[in-house]
Formats: C-alpha cells, sequence, structure tokens
C-alpha cells in the first residue's frame, strides 16, 4: 500500500481527494492543512506521493517544492491549480514537480496520475540497479585458479539469503565481490546499500545504520531512514566492519538476530529483510582476542567466508586486468585506445603488490597512458615500484643496474622462492604464481635459467 501526502487549505476539498483516491487506488492517505504542516510530515514520515494544491496562505506550493528540492527530497510530487493559469503548473515542473492538472480533472485522472508517479518512481530505482549490476557483471577479471575458485564460491553462497563475511587486503575488491554476491542473490533487482564504517563519526554510525526519528537529537530534524531500511529487499554491504564501535556492534548484533531495526528516538522497531554482507581487512579473530570486537556478532556475520585473494597470488590475471584498466582509463581520458608491450607486461607481472593490489594496478595503468605518446605502452613507461623502497622488498636488489635488469633478478628470485615453497613441483607452483599451467612456468625458468637441483 502505497501512502500518499494530500495538501490543500481547502478542507473539502482535502477531504474529498482523501476518500476518492483510497476508494480508487487502495491508498493510505495522509492530509495536511497548508505548506507548513506539509512540509512537517515530509520531515517525520516517509511518502510514496504528494498531491500539492499550488495556492495556499503563508506557505503555498512553490514553497514546498523548493524546501524538498533543497532536502533532496525523491517523493513524486503532483500540483494542481484551480486558476486555470498554467504557467504556474510549468514553473512548479522545473521546481521538481512530476506532473500537474487543474482542480476541475475528474479524481480518476488524479488517480492515474498517482499511479503513473508511482511507476515513475519504481523504473527511476530499477534502472539505478540495473546500473550497478551492469557494473558488477564484469567486476570479478581474471581467469587464474584462484579467480576461478572465487567465482565459484560466490556462485555457492549467493542464493543462501544468511549473512557473509568477505575478508582480503586493501585493493583485492572486497565490494566488487559483494556486488557479485547481491547480483547471483535472490534479490538481484533489489537496492544495494553500502555503508564505510571506518568513514562514519561515532555519534552518527547508529544513524546511518537504524536511522532516526525528527527530534531524536539535536540536528535531527526530519525523519531519516537507516542503512537497513534503505537495503530491505536487497544487500546491505557493511564495509570495513572491524571499524564499528562496541555500542553499535551490540545493536548490530540485534539486529541480526531479529530481523528488525529501531530509529534512534524512536519507540516500536520495523521489521527488514535486507541481506547483510560484511567486509574487512583486519584479522577479526585476532580483533576479537584483543576485545575490540564482538566474538558473537563474529560468529553471526561469519555464516559464510569468502577470502578475496591478493593480486600477488594472481599474477597470471595481470594482461587481463592491464587491458580492462586500459580501455577504461583511455575511454575516460578521450584518448584513442592503447595496449601494453610484452616487456611491459613482464615487468607488471613481477611486481609485489603489497601496497593496494588491484586498486595499485589501476593507479599504475594510469600513469603509464599518462607517460605514453603513442599507441604502445612500452616497458620504459612502467614506473619504478616505490613499493619496494621502504626495505620490504624479499632481499632483492634495489641498485646496481637498469631498471629492466632490476626486474628480471625480481622475478628470477620470486619464482625461485615460490619453486622451493612447492618443492619445484611445477603445476602446485604455476598456481600459486597465478600462471595459466606449468608450461608458462616453464618458459619463465627457461627465461632465466633456472633448473630443479640434483
Amino acid at each position: 500500500m502505497s501512502r500518499i501526502l494530500v495538501v490543500d487549505d481547502n478542507p473539502a476539498m482535502r477531504e474529498q481527494y482523501a476518500y476518492d483516491l483510497h476508494r480508487l487506488g487502495g491508498h493510505e492517505i495522509v492530509t495536511a492543512a497548508d505548506g507548513g504542516e506539509a512540509l512537517d510530515l515530509l520531515a517525520a514520515e516517509p511518502f510514496d506521493c504528494v498531491v500539492l494544491d499550488l495556492e495556499m496562505p503563508r506557505t503555498d506550493g512553490f514553497a514546498v517544492l523548493r524546501t524538498m528540492q533543497e532536502r533532496d527530497s525523491d517523493v513524486p510530487v503532483i500540483v494542481y491549480t484551480g486558476t486555470g493559469d498554467y504557467r504556474r503548473c510549468v514553473r512548479a515542473v522545473k521546481l521538481g514537480a512530476y506532473g500537474f492538472m487543474d482542480k476541475d480533472e475528474p479524481t480518476e485522472r488524479v488517480a492515474h496520475e498517482i499511479d503513473n508517479a508511482l511507476a515513475h518512481g519504481r523504473l527511476a530505482r530499477e534502472v539505478e540497479t540495473l546500473k550497478r549490476r551492469l557494473a558488477a557483471e564484469s567486476a570479478l577479471i581474471g581467469g587464474s585458479p584462484v579467480m576461478t575458485e572465487l567465482k565459484a564460491r560466490i556462485a555457492r553462497v549467493a542464493p543462501i539469503p544468511s549473512p557473509v563475511l568477505v575478508t582480503g587486503e586493501s585493493g583485492t575488491g572486497k565490494e566488487l565481490v559483494a556486488r557479485e554476491l547481491h547480483r547471483l542473490g535472490a534479490a538481484p533487482k533489489g537496492p544495494f546499500i553500502t555503508v564505510n564504517c571506518a568513514a562514519l563519526p561515532d555519534t552518527l554510525v547508529e544513524s546511518e545504520l537504524f536511522g532516526h526519528e525528527r527530534g531524536a537529537f539535536t540536528g535531527a530534524d526530519r525523519l531519516r531512514r537507516g542503512a537497513f531500511e534503505s537495503a530491505h529487499g536487497g544487500t546491505l554491504l557493511l564495509d570495513e566492519i572491524g571499524e564499528l564501535p562496541p555500542a553499535a556492534q551490540a545493536k548490530l548484533l540485534r539486529v541480526l538476530e531479529e530481523s528488525e531495526v529501531t530509529r534512534v528516538g524512536a519507540a516500536r522497531a520495523i521489521e527488514i529483510d535486507a541481506r547483510v554482507v560484511a567486509a574487512t581487512n583486519r584479522d577479526l579473530d585476532v580483533e576479537v582476542r584483543e576485545g575490540r570486537f564482538r566474538e558473537d556478532l563474529l560468529y553471526r556475520l561469519n555464516v559464510h567466508a569468502v577470502a578475496v585473494p591478493p593480486l600477488c597470488e594472481r599474477l597470471g590475471d595481470v594482461p587481463v586486468l592491464v587491458d580492462h584498466f586500459l580501455r577504461a582509463t583511455c575511454e575516460r581520458f578521450r584518448v584513442r585506445h592503447m595496449t601494453a608491450s610484452p616487456e611491459a607486461l613482464e615487468l607488471l607481472k613481477t611486481r609485489a603488490w603489497r601496497r593496494n593490489n588491484v586498486r595499485e594496478l589501476r593507479n599504475v595503468v594510469e600513469q603509464m597512458v599518462l607517460a605514453s605518446d603513442g599507441g604502445m605502452i612500452e616497458a620504459r613507461h612502467v614506473p619504478a615500484d616505490s613499493g619496494s623502497a621502504s626495505g620490504d622488498d624479499g632481499g632483492i636488489a634495489l641498485s646496481g643496474g637498469t631498471l629492466q635488469e632490476l626486474r628480471g633478478a625480481a622475478e628470477r628470485r620470486i619464482v625461485l622462492a615460490a619453486l622451493e615453497r612447492n618443492d619445484w613441483h611445477l603445476t602446485n607452483t604455476a598456481r600459486e604464481l597465478g600462471l595459466a599451467d606449468h608450461a608458462s612456468l616453464s618458459k619463465v625458468m627457461k627465461r632465466h635459467g633456472l633448473k630443479r637441483p640434483r
């Protein structure tokens, strides 16, 4: 049932509209006698559509539209006038009204316009959801063994409505995994809402997650739906869940157990149906042991775990990732498409990528596009790996030779260390390094003169 707000200073007119619209459309109707009362109601309660008289004393329809625009309200508004001056209606549309009509129009026409406005709102939300889904469809790029395993894990977990804990280093693509869980889940057309717990001030965490009533605290001048309400019928991603303060952890636990939220300052709870995906780059077991994270909350969140591999474990995906980022960057910069030479790709595959994983690779690709003046990215366009300058270079020398020589030496040491860890088992080593198969590893070994010791 949709909630409609009818605003008119004429009591007979607004009550007639309320009766007829309920009778014709089965809507829940709330009335307001003037613009000021309407704005108070819009701040305190959720509505799906507003039927608004333009000619009212004190706060008229134009003032209501301007205030709604300032509040960034997305509630569709249908205005009507009794003056016959449609220029005023056009002015109202420019202020954000969905449609307009004359007071002499039959109520059936008003009911039809309301249905159109509601359908338009649903369509707009579906378009936004579709855009997010299309963006997500190409998000998980790569065919390395670890990525194939990750995609299979997501496909198994996605249809299950239980919470999922996504873990991985910074920049590995945990949000992309969450979007894929949503896309392949039971309600892909529902909303996908993201909350970065690390970016929320402690004083606003509960308001952002659970919402608040008007007047619940200083500055709460209108009702606010929280992230859980906004994600109803879809998925809520709680990014950086390890940063959530203790008080909010306790309330989140209760929401997960009872499937209902209580807005700050409210007396009654609201049922919610949202699939929760939590993401973190922290070791939550360590956080529990050190008293910074609730063990019972971790138990509720970690029903299904999805670990996102770092880029150093899927180096075989570097070429396809580079091509993807090159296409996206060139399109964004409005330059002709570039390709990376085999030498440039080999250099990129020798990096440790310890700082920001796939996100770091995307930034490096952008730097290469800016450095190149032709259609080909050459080895000379690959920026130096400043991340190794800290000394955490795995024993690789950082001086004495050209950049390409240093890169070759780094690759040799990386491959040699992986071979020794896997007792020179070529298939297992290739899988660890993210190479396609043992034949690819054999080529790299031959290039560096690596042979299994007798």
